[in-house]
């Protein structure tokens, strides 16, 4: 998988993203907290978030606090993989924390095409100084027909290109402008 140096926020962060990812402002309103970038190739999106800083509460806690606010409501069952705590190579002195988990969604009561399940990792960037939480999503919806299965306890070939993707953002994620989080 190739990669591109791509900036967010008008390049106060920059970040390395898969080459045919394109960024999915051009083509639909996108909240101005929010960058995402969406494979041209298929269905997997990254978007970058920033939030308000969760106080009161254990990075970790946070984490599951950020991850709560996103399933809660979705009407899917989720079924969590992995907590754990990683680095960011260029901002290695902030505390960041993974979360891997599936969201399998009902079955669908209306014509459209649904995925069988989707996979999410989760990194949450905490920036205390700065009062805001830098959450990056990266789905991978599988949808049937359209993915090989793994066997049982094995990441599907989708699920391993998105750890390779959370994996050059650990090593590339960069705040260029640390202007971008004051007001």
């Amino acid at each position: 998988m190739s990669f591109k140096k791509v900036e967010l926020y008008g390049g106060a962060i920059t970040v390395d993203l898969p080459a045919a990812y394109g960024d999915a402002s051009q083509i639909r309103e996108v909240p101005d907290h929010q960058e995402l970038y969406l494979d041209e190739n298929g269905y997997t999106g990254v978007i970058f978030e920033i939030l308000e800083y969760v106080d009161n509460l254990t990075d970790a806690e946070a984490l599951q606090y950020h991850f709560a606010d996103l399933v809660d409501g979705t009407g899917d069952s989720t079924n969590m993989l992995e907590q754990s705590h990683a680095t960011m190579a260029k901002v290695s002195n902030k505390p960041v924390y993974t979360l891997s988990f599936i969201q399998t969604p009902p079955p669908p009561d209306r014509p459209r095409k649904t995925p069988d399940f989707v996979a999410i990792l989760l990194l949450l960037l905490r920036l205390k100084e700065q009062g805001t939480d830098i959450m990056v999503t990266i789905n991978i919806p599988h949808y049937p027909g359209e993915y090989e299965k793994a066997g049982a306890g094995e990441k599907t070939a989708l699920m391993r290109e998105g750890d390779e993707v959370a994996k050059k953002v650990l090593e590339t994620f960069e705040v260029r402008d640390w202007g971008l989080f004051q007001g």
